[in-house]
């Protein structure tokens, strides 16, 4: 008997629709990839990535992990960060984080999960840099989105600080790192301002993004 049965009856289904529409999709989708876009978000299940931006399968290369981290030695995102940007030539990279996230909660509750707190440990500088802002406010489900939001913005800069895009930069490659946040309440994505294509602009663009993000209430 095969297991999940009705995952492969899916699959089937997802195939052949896939085929009627565009008889060639699967053969052109097998000679190779060659997506512009390296998407790094949350393995948060209601995240999915390509469908929420509109791409193909082959159109959006993809990281994923517990709250969108960006660690300086996971040797896993920073992979896939190298074979993005040198192999495959992505022009953009999107650091997407989502409003909700349970990895974010989580930090700013001070709560103990299990072997995940561990990996957490990497967000919590973001939470201990803006302590004293994130209190100030008083609502708990705005300092919840907050969080979110910085996070996004400092997981960028983690971006920007890896060999990989600074060696792209040098060379004059075209390459932008993005940070947007999505709002499963509405499914609609939102763009932090932060927008980096060199190395040269990184600070100025992380102050601006950050008043902008105090700003808003």
């Amino acid at each position: 008997m095969k297991v999940l049965k009705h995952l492969f009856e899916n699959n089937l289904k997802w195939a052949a629709k896939r085929k009627e529409s565009d008889p060639d999709f699967f053969n052109r989708l097998s000679q190779q990839q060659s997506p512009e876009y390296l998407w790094i978000g949350c393995s948060d299940s209601r995240v999915p990535a390509n469908e929420i931006v509109g791409l193909l399968p082959g159109e959006l290369f993809v990281h994923r992990n517990v709250a969108n981290l960006v660690v300086k030695n996971d040797l896993n995102c920073l992979s896939v960060i190298q074979f993005a940007v040198e192999a495959l030539k992505v022009k953009h990279i999107i650091v997407c984080g989502h409003y909700g996230c349970g990895g974010v909660k989580a930090v700013l509750d001070n709560l103990k999960i299990g072997l995940v707190d561990e990996w957490l440990d990497n967000l919590k500088p973001v939470k201990e840099n803006y302590h004293e802002k994130l209190f100030e406010i008083k609502n708990d489900a705005s300092r919840f989105g907050k969080l979110c939001e910085l996070n996004v913005i400092e997981q960028v800069l983690n971006v920007c600080e890896t060999g990989t895009v600074q060696n792209a930069w040098l060379r004059n490659q075209s390459l932008t790192v993005h940070g947007w946040i999505y709002d499963i309440k509405d499914g609609l994505l939102q763009d932090l301002d932060v927008c980096i294509s060199n190395s040269d602009n990184i600070e100025e663009v992380r102050k601006t993004a950050l008043s902008k993000i105090f700003m808003r209430r």
